[in-house]
């Protein structure tokens, strides 16, 4: 299981909607929009506290 890096959502990787890759590692995404939200600025997700609740109008 993988956490979600926009919203905090746990995603098997081997269901998750979307991937991104970067750095050379794999991010999974329970949706298109947080995976664009991801890759428009990965750096803004990496380095979030990601104890927050499932959420996504953060997307």
């Amino acid at each position: 299981m993988a956490k979600d890096s926009v919203c905090g959502m746990t995603v098997d990787e081997k269901d998750a909607f979307a991937t991104s890759t970067y750095h050379g590692k794999t991010y999974y995404f329970c949706s298109k929009a947080c995976q664009i939200s991801f890759d428009r600025n990965p750096e803004k997700y990496l380095y979030t506290d990601m104890d927050m609740d499932h959420n996504h109008h953060k997307c």
